[in-house]
């Protein structure tokens, strides 16, 4: 599964495959834009680059972060049309795509709501210990496929019992 962390500047992949509880790290990375483009250029180069991870990775589902709010319109905005091309991507590429809350990615990685970034790349580490990552984003990313491989497992067994009522 892909996980996605969506940026304007750096947008941040993680694969892992999760068979039962037992997860495995299989690559990770950033794809980055040029600043110095308008921002439809930039948007094409973050497609194409998470183009290349979904063919070269063939994942079978993805997860994406939702857009953190701040106070800057405009910056929520731009990561807005990011957390599109993050969308879009797998969409076309025929997988399903799951969207987690930043809160709830840090609770299942970390245990706690409001994490920092060096708490995360730990347990990123603790839970998969080959692990590597060049950036806090693509260790975000792979904290996005390992909430979405637990809350995925956790719906399916819920959803399970149901039918088995």
């Amino acid at each position: 599964m892909l996980g996605i962390d969506p940026g304007l500047r750096r947008t941040g992949w993680g694969v892992i495959e999760a068979v039962g509880n037992r997860l495995s790290f299989i690559a990770s990375g950033t794809v980055t834009s040029n600043n110095k483009l308008e921002l439809a250029g930039r948007l094409v180069q973050l497609h194409d680059g998470l183009a290349r991870i979904v063919q070269q990775q063939l994942p079978q589902e993805a997860a994406v972060e939702h857009t953190f709010v701040n106070k800057d319109a405009g910056a929520t905005l731009k990561l807005g049309q990011a957390r599109g091309i993050a969308l879009l991507v797998p969409a076309l590429a025929g997988l399903e795509v799951a969207e987690y809350a930043p809160n709830l990615v840090k609770k299942t990685v970390v245990g706690t709501g409001h994490a920092e970034k060096e708490q995360i790349r730990a347990m990123v580490k603790v839970l998969m210990p080959r692990a590597v990552f060049d950036s806090d984003d693509a260790a975000d990313a792979l904290a996005i496929a390992i909430c979405h491989a637990h809350h995925r497992g956790s719906m399916t067994s819920r959803l399970s019992k149901l039918g088995a009522a």
